[in-house]
């Protein structure tokens, strides 16, 4: 059985919902990542939310919003999938799946954030079979 801790990218960049959406879109460009997951603090890391670049443009810049202004609790996803470390990985993607995510935030018992999982990640790290055999004539 692969686990989700098998595939997940660990330890993903986070914001707190004190932060404004203009820095986690900076934060995004810089990580060259899609979403952030929201904690409640840096100390607790426990998992609250979720800010994704559509969020920003759909809740910030289409309605013309100062993105320096508007706190990322405005805009995040405050009920979202989440997925644990020792769950099957095809659990998580049916979670997603079920929920139309391209990425599911990864947490522990104490639903403390440890890793997010990409479909890319499952694409790059899942069964990944070995290369055909040289043929020779």
């Amino acid at each position: 059985m692969t686990t989700c801790n098998d595939v997940m990218t660990s330890w993903p960049t986070c914001c707190v919902p004190e932060d404004v959406a203009a820095t986690a879109a900076q934060l995004m460009h810089s990580q060259n990542i899609g979403s952030i997951p929201v904690i409640d603090s840096i100390r607790t890391r426990k998992l609250i939310g979720i800010v994704t670049d559509r969020d920003l443009a759909l809740r910030v810049v289409a309605n013309g919003l100062d993105g320096n202004a508007v706190q990322v609790r405005a805009v995040m996803t405050g009920e979202i999938a989440t997925c644990h470390t020792g769950e099957d990985v095809q659990v998580a993607l049916d979670l997603m799946a079920r929920h139309h995510l391209r990425r599911i935030p990864v947490v522990d018992d104490d639903q403390k954030i440890v890793g997010i999982l990409a479909q890319v990640d499952v694409a790059a790290r899942v069964n990944k079979s070995p290369k055909p055999p040289h043929w020779s004539r």
